[in-house]
């Protein structure tokens, strides 16, 4: 055998020998020669080339790898007979993921195990003016919490199975505190925020009654009741999404499995900035997701005008954003872009960056990072590495741009309070703008037909529908808009409309109702306000407009041809009805009166006109405004009015 074995190797030595002759490769001992013949100095070319080609190979920019093909991020499935219905790729199967940590599968549970993953490392931070961040360890944050939770069980009027626990603050480490204290006990929070007023606060308290003793103290299951989520409703009295424990810990862990495949998982030492409202489900969620890894929690002194300071001080890793602060961004970088050659230099980097990302790169080391960008990423604290958006659509020039000037990881997400948070989200690799990514692995979201508006699910067009682990259980006490909410299969209507794209991602186009968001995320019913301002003794009709990738409103408004004449004439504003309604004094003088109805009529800051434009012909049925009914026909009124609103959002923007 080793005879043969080694004629073997002889007859192949002889081939390969053979091989190197008729390709005429020069023998090893030829090509020695060869080198050291060769001039010192083309040797050290040859050298610095050959380090230099070592050091790229290394060092050279590696996409980030997608978790699935990006061409297809999501799949159709079949519920209950129910057609045009799509989950993520990332499950496995037609099942809705409920939690992604065996042992941390109620929020109380995700606190214990950050506990033990941070080996009871600093947990919450806060600070003061010009003073570094003082952090509270895990385990602090537990003492207070049991304290917190005892004293709540002590200071009970009744008994009975009802356990609302009211939290009215401000960011802070007392706010998380305060939390985690119910969870401890299986009390339920219901958070509330400043912006509902008085009246609602005032309403939300009496349906949840009072907080009251428990004296049966165990750890919540995952279908317990966490939180009571008040939305600030859209016509009147707010609604209470009650939300599980398994309603946030799914839709926590459904983030951290979109998020897995990048190399750098959330960990212990990720920071977070506490800046965006507690009370609001997306600020809830990202914190439990860093609580569950055992991460930092930093909170800002509560003034958004000092959020920049909070930020170079912290050097948060996490950053979760609204479109409000990310047009704010881009407003002041390209406003600072002040001549043709910045200008010009700014567009440049920024389309070396893109093109970097359309091949998956995301960094923030290259040579334009340095130059340009770098300013903006220390603007942020220079750590930041995941961001995500959402709350309401942004811009596709803004993200793009933000993406590639910041140089991190990048998400958009899509969702309400009914689903916790969540339901949608864009995939790891994929930088494209103008969608709001795939479904959420906790659930499923099909299209329904909408045929008062020509949408139809079989065109991939309809209002969005989700049903999955992360749906709320209903509101509280009100049965009727539960049913109005949930259908009898278990879908969640959210009243938008949607499109799906080829790649299986969703694009909202439309609303179905009348209710929008502007871009800080505050929703706005527009028919409420219109109602108040048609009681101007001057306005006959009125439009109220709101873009989401706008931070105001603005109005048009069709003076009364009858009234109008003897209002302004005491004004001393004279002249014919065209000419009073090409008057700015008499443009700024209705605008005026309608913003002080709404001052009287309650109407918060942000649900004011910022401008209006004053229009001569009336709404109607003839012109194609109105319905036989005499109602606005609103996407008809938008189309209209396109001109005067692009020119009243121009000059604002001013």
């Amino acid at each position: 055998t080793l005879t043969f074995y080694l004629i073997g190797l002889f007859v192949l030595s002889m081939q390969a020998q053979d091989l190197i002759r008729h390709l005429r490769i020069p023998e090893l001992d030829d090509l020695r020669q060869y080198v050291r013949s060769l001039p010192a100095n083309t040797l050290m070319g040859m050298g610095a080339f050959a380090a230099i080609t070592t050091y790229w190979l290394a060092t050279r920019p590696k996409a980030l790898k997608p978790p699935c093909d990006l061409d297809m991020q999501s799949v159709e499935v079949q519920v209950g007979g129910s057609r045009y219905a799509r989950r993520s790729i990332l499950q496995d199967s037609d099942t809705y993921m409920t939690y992604y940590y065996k042992d941390a599968q109620t929020m109380y549970e995700f606190f214990l195990r950050g506990i033990r993953v941070s080996n009871n490392g600093p947990c919450l931070g806060s600070r003061k003016p010009g003073k570094p961040y003082k952090w509270l360890l895990y385990k602090e944050v537990a003492d207070r919490a049991e304290l917190a939770g005892s004293a709540l069980l002590h200071r009970g009027h009744s008994q009975t199975g009802d356990k609302y626990i009211g939290i009215f603050a401000q960011n802070r480490p007392e706010w998380t505190i305060s939390e985690l204290a119910c969870y401890t006990y299986s009390l339920v929070a219901v958070p509330l925020y400043d912006t509902l007023g008085t009246e609602a606060i005032s309403y939300i308290i009496d349906k949840g009654e009072q907080a009251h003793s428990i004296f049966c103290i165990s750890p919540p299951k995952p279908e317990d009741l966490a939180l009571i989520c008040f939305t600030s409703g859209t016509t009147g009295r707010p609604k209470g999404a009650m939300i599980t424990h398994g309603n946030v810990v799914s839709n926590c862990s459904a983030f951290i499995k979109v998020t897995e495949v990048s190399q750098e998982i959330f960990t212990y030492t990720d920071i977070h900035i506490s800046y965006l409202p507690l009370a609001h489900m997306f600020e809830r969620v990202v914190e439990g997701v860093l609580l569950v890894h055992g991460a930092r929690i930093g909170y800002f002194q509560g003034d958004i005008r000092l959020l920049m300071d909070d930020l170079k001080t912290l050097k948060p890793t996490i950053f979760p954003v609204v479109p409000r602060l990310l047009n704010r961004m881009f407003d002041k970088i390209f406003g600072q872009a002040n001549t043709p050659l910045k200008r010009w230099l700014l567009d440049f980097a920024t389309s070396r960056k893109e093109a970097e990302l359309k091949s998956g790169v995301v960094r923030k080391d290259s040579m334009w990072d340095k130059l340009i960008f770098s300013k903006v990423q220390a603007s942020l604290g220079g750590r930041v590495r995941l961001m995500i958006t959402g709350a309401a659509p942004v811009s596709p020039t803004v993200l793009t741009f933000l993406r590639a000037a910041l140089g991190c990881q990048f998400y958009e997400g899509y969702g309400q309070t009914e689903c916790t948070a969540g339901c949608t989200m864009s995939l790891p690799g994929d930088w494209t703008a103008g969608h709001v990514g795939a479904p959420l692995p906790c659930n499923f979201v099909k299209l329904l037909d909408v045929p008062e508006m020509n949408y139809f699910a079989a065109n991939g067009e309809g209002e969005v529908c989700v049903k999955g682990s992360n749906v709320f259980q209903g509101y509280l006490k009100d049965p009727e808009r539960t049913s109005e909410a949930i259908d009898k299969d278990g879908w969640l209507h959210t009243g938008d409309i949607g499109k799906w794209l080829p790649n299986g991602t969703l694009k909202i186009i439309d609303r179905k109702k009348h209710i929008f968001k502007l871009a800080q995320g505050e929703y706005i019913a527009p028919e409420k306000i219109e109602n108040i301002y048609i009681r101007s003794d001057p306005v006959a009709q009125v439009f109220v407009h709101g873009d989401s990738l706008q931070a105001c409103l603005v109005g048009i408004v069709v003076p009364d041809p009858d009234f109008l004449p003897g209002w302004a004439k005491r004004r001393g504003i004279e002249g014919s009805y065209t000419e009073m309604c090409k008057s700015k004094e008499l443009k700024n003088a209705i605008l005026e009166d309608i913003i002080r109805l709404g001052k009287e009529a309650g109407l918060k800051s942000f649900e004011q006109v910022r401008d209006i434009a004053l229009h001569m012909e009336m709404f109607s049925v003839q012109n194609g405004l109105l319905t036989p009914t005499l109602k606005a026909k609103r996407t008809e009124l938008r189309n209209h009015f396109r001109e005067q609103i692009d020119q009243l959002y121009a000059k604002i923007k001013m």
